[in-house]
């Protein structure tokens, strides 16, 4: 009769690790490196918070250039918003549909303004649309000024700013199951009824995303802003230009606004993850 086979066994040698050991320690270790790098991007934040008082916050809250920081930009923020949206979407739509000598570069140009520093973006459209510029010099003859205006702050939000809904609504348009379009064109629908009933409410979902990142990044963008339309009060003074002003003469209103400017931020992260994570049938 055979005899049975054992199984060999293995000797521990002295100093190794069980595996429950090593499982602890790599628990440890992702534990140790998630907690690193959440507080050194948390730490910065949390001082501003640590830094004030509520009854301070909300005294420096009450000043005049603040309030009117606060609400240029808002406002600011949504008219490029709105122009990005109206002028943004049909585009990307047209786009992502087509194919056409040179959309290579056409889709290195609409990323551009992403990887291009922002004082150099403000001092591309001053050279543009400045009292000097190649095209500012025919408005400065019809009597308008476009450079170091409310307009100027718009110009400059929408030019840094529409990357973000763009490259989105593209990327939507170009994943979507053209297949809803064909059956509705079949069933008598027009284009644009297709792209009104059909296509857009299917990624709304991600259009609405791409907008509400839109609208973050206008309402901090600085870079761009301060070479182009400059920093005057009430008229091209957005909350990230206050805060600069703020380091120079208002430490009090310069964390007050970076606060605002954090909460604001934080919510728009934050909308956009419950947006993303909900999601919209799409296909």
């Amino acid at each position: 009769m055979p005899r049975p086979v054992r199984a060999p066994v293995v000797m521990k040698t002295p100093g190794s690790l069980s595996e429950k050991h090593r499982r602890l320690l790599a628990y440890l270790g992702a534990a140790i490196l998630i907690l690193s790098v959440t507080l050194y991007l948390a730490l910065p934040v949390a001082a501003l918070f640590f830094r004030t008082t509520p009854e301070l916050f909300l005294a420096s809250l009450s000043n005049p250039q603040v309030i009117s920081a606060l609400w240029l930009s808002l406002t600011t923020s949504v008219i490029s918003l709105t122009v990005v949206i109206l002028v943004g979407t049909p585009f990307a739509f047209v786009h992502s549909r087509s194919n056409y000598p040179g959309k290579v570069i056409v889709d290195t140009l609409i990323d551009l303004p992403l990887v291009l520093p922002p004082a150099v973006a403000g001092f591309a459209l001053l050279v543009l649309y400045g009292r000097m510029g190649l095209l500012g010099k025919y408005f400065h003859m019809m009597g308008i000024s476009i450079a170091f205006t409310t307009l100027a702050v718009i110009i400059a939000q929408i030019f840094v700013a529409s990357p973000f809904y763009i490259r989105q609504a593209k990327s939507l348009f170009e994943q979507f199951d053209q297949n809803y379009e064909y059956t509705a064109r079949t069933l008598g629908a027009s284009p644009v009824r297709t792209f009104l009933t059909i296509t857009l409410p299917l990624t709304a979902g991600g259009l609405l995303s791409g907008a509400v990142m839109t609208f973050g990044r206008a309402l901090g963008e600085f870079g761009a802003t301060i070479m182009f339309a400059g920093n005057l009060p009430g008229v091209t003074q957005t909350m990230p230009l206050a805060v600069y002003v703020g380091m120079e003469s208002n430490f009090d209103m310069g964390l007050t606004i970076s606060i605002l400017l954090v909460i604001i931020s934080f919510i728009i992260m934050i909308s956009v993850r419950l947006i993303t994570r909900r999601g919209m049938p799409h296909a």
